[in-house]
């Protein structure tokens, strides 16, 4: 018989995220237990976490670390797939209660889908997986009735903003960022910055793709599509707003011209836990904010010359269709080729303008629509990066 804790799925439990959801499960066993863990090839950690925490099932995507799972944990009660198939199967159990996506990119997306079509509750920390496919998952939401919660500590902001707030009308989002490594540096100086540099975050502890995305500003601009399918504002009225202390993670902006804001230390858990367990608010062991210890709290506008790929995420959703679902592949895709040193910084946003310009935008697509425009657009990224021809894209040099 079934107990009385929420039963969580961590997709992505080896990651940031991840790691993070597992610390806040255990410091509420009575209230959470970790029913399902997934990883892409880290076994060992896997295999750690599921020493400790007992799932009932765990996952490996790379099918090579199979046999290692099988026989590190073979006298455990645990049952162990492979392939990224069976990540999507798992999901669907009738032991699980939430799904935690924290996987990493476009493979966040048809493990949601999956999820959602089973009637699970969705909390959701991979921004991907709206980026690209929006519309579509919007789409589900509505006919399964499924709850979707942000896990992204701007979204969650905007989220705890709203609540009690019933139908009173948004005029305009204020989403917080906290510019990142480069904030001070001139576009010539961008030019030569290392992934090694890119990666030293300033205040967030996160993965190496989602720092690079953050250095560049792609992951804001990926927060601007993504609030606009949660909340259902138009990007017009999603502004942009570089805050470096990272304390004031988002604002709403209501009818009347008040402000909400939600504030807090830059701590993942607290987000995560909100989504865990919302509606209601448990004890967390987090550093506490002191606003008389903060001193000063700076605002100011972003700088889409030095940052071109906020400016580039704001264009392909305004042309909407599978244009952010292009956007999101080239980036990946440019992403992995900045962190492997095949191309520079500033060449990241010279790669995904390329690409969207080579590129078509179906309307209204289907879920059929973005997988091939996800395809297609990461090879035409490949090929550009492999024969040089984003060179040509200057952006304002």
């Amino acid at each position: 018989m079934k107990d009385d804790k929420k039963h969580i799925a961590v997709l992505g439990s080896t990651g940031s995220i991840g790691r993070q959801t597992l610390d806040v499960i255990a410091a509420h066993p009575d209230e959470f237990t970790a029913e399902v863990l997934t990883a892409g090839s880290n076994a060992e950690l896997l295999a750690a976490q599921a020493e400790k925490f007992r799932p009932d099932s765990i996952v490996i995507a790379d099918e090579s670390k199979y046999d290692y799972l099988k026989s590190r944990l073979e006298n455990l009660d645990i049952k162990i797939y492979a392939g990224s198939e069976a990540i999507c199967d798992v999901v669907e159990g009738s032991n699980v209660d939430v799904v935690l996506v924290a996987l990493v990119g476009f493979a966040g997306l048809k493990p949601t889908v999956r999820a959602i079509e089973a009637g699970k509750v969705i909390a959701l920390a991979n921004k991907e997986t709206l980026v690209a496919a929006g519309e579509v998952i919007n789409s589900l939401i509505a006919q399964y009735k499924t709850p979707l919660l942000p896990v992204d500590s701007e979204h969650s902001a905007i989220f705890q903003c709203l609540a009690g707030e019933g139908s009173n009308k948004i005029e305009k989002i204020l989403l917080t960022a906290s510019g990142g490594p480069f904030l001070s540096l001139g576009r010539e100086e961008l030019e030569h910055v290392t992934p090694a540099q890119a990666l030293r975050h300033p205040s967030w502890r996160m993965g190496d793709k989602i720092t690079i995305d953050s250095a560049s500003m792609m992951n804001k601009g990926f927060e601007v599509i993504e609030a606009h399918w949660l909340f259902g504002v138009p990007v017009e009225r999603i502004e942009v707003v570089v805050h470096p202390q990272s304390i004031v993670h988002s604002a709403v902006q209501f009818a009347d011209g008040a402000v909400k804001a939600q504030l807090g230390m830059p701590d993942m858990r607290i987000p995560i836990q909100y989504a865990l367990s919302y509606p209601a608010r448990m004890e967390l062991d987090v550093p506490r904010l002191s606003l008389s210890q903060t001193g000063s709290l700076t605002f100011m506008a972003p700088d889409v010359e030095r940052f071109p790929c906020l400016g580039l995420a704001f264009e392909a959703m305004k042309t909407g269709g599978t244009m952010p679902c292009i956007l999101n592949a080239a980036a990946e895709t440019a992403n992995l080729a900045f962190r492997e040193e095949r191309i520079g910084f500033m060449d990241m946003p010279r790669v995904i303008s390329a690409v969207m310009q080579s590129s078509a935008s179906v309307a209204h697509p289907t879920l059929d629509d973005i997988l091939a425009a996800d395809a297609e657009a990461r090879a035409k990224a490949a090929e550009i990066i492999d024969n040089n021809t984003y060179l040509s894209i200057n952006h304002g040099k």
